[in-house]
């Protein structure tokens, strides 16, 4: 399932990190490809060594940390560092399969096990042609290509790729969670029924039913979660 998530950087945050990135050192992105990922990945990543971009990067996951709509839907136990790319014209990342497993144990975060994967768009969509994130899922095959500071959801296990660039630049960042609830249907069902709860208790705060849904919410959450 893919979850869009508006408004995750404001523009002015938008344009602050653009600029940080446009003075930013940036490496062949295949360094950071398996060898199978490698031969289908023609892109640049901005490097995380470099104090400036690693701020981004740090101040990024905690504006992730405290967005509820990020939270209700990812259920994150750990975050990787995000990382920033650059699609110029003519280049691309075919089709591939993320790791299932991703080691951060060189910056103190050891292993995560990547759940979910995201997207952050900071280019504006008119600013650049193609570059579209299309992904593989068991609702079949969708194109995504988001306003600046949009960020877009899917699970990590989805074959997924992104389109040619064929004028301007595309820039991104991207990061995968693992998440307390490990199966996509079961943290649908939780990120649905904390949005009725959150309606319901618009309507009628005072309500029982809230109280009981609420209840039934954390249940499930105790069920289902690791930790």
């Amino acid at each position: 399932m893919l979850i869009h998530i508006r408004k995750i950087l404001t523009a002015d945050q938008v344009g602050q990190c653009l600029a940080v990135l446009s003075r930013a050192p940036w490496i062949d992105g295949r360094r950071s490809a398996g060898p199978a990922a490698a031969q289908a990945k023609q892109n640049m990543e901005a490097d995380l060594t470099d104090p400036n971009v690693r701020s981004w990067s740090d101040g990024l996951q905690r504006i992730l940390k405290s967005h509820p709509a990020f939270v209700a839907a990812a259920l994150p136990a750990k975050t990787c560092p995000p990382s920033f790319n650059r699609y110029e014209a003519g280049q691309t990342y075919g089709t591939h399969n993320d790791a299932a497993i991703f080691d951060f144990s060189g910056i103190g975060q050891g292993w995560l096990r990547g759940d979910l994967a995201a997207t952050l768009f900071l280019s504006a969509p008119d600013s650049y042609d193609g570059g579209e994130l299309v992904v593989e899922h068991s609702f079949g095959v969708s194109q995504v290509k988001l306003p600046a500071g949009d960020l877009v959801l899917y699970p990590a296990s989805s074959q997924h790729r992104v389109e040619p660039v064929t004028r301007g630049s595309r820039i991104a960042s991207y990061f995968w969670i693992q998440s307390l609830v490990r199966d996509d249907n079961q943290r649908r069902l939780l990120r649905d029924l904390d949005g009725a709860i959150m309606q319901l208790r618009e309507i009628a705060p005072e309500h029982k039913a809230v109280l009981q849904l609420l209840g039934l919410y954390h249940n499930l959450l105790r069920m289902w979660s690791e930790s």
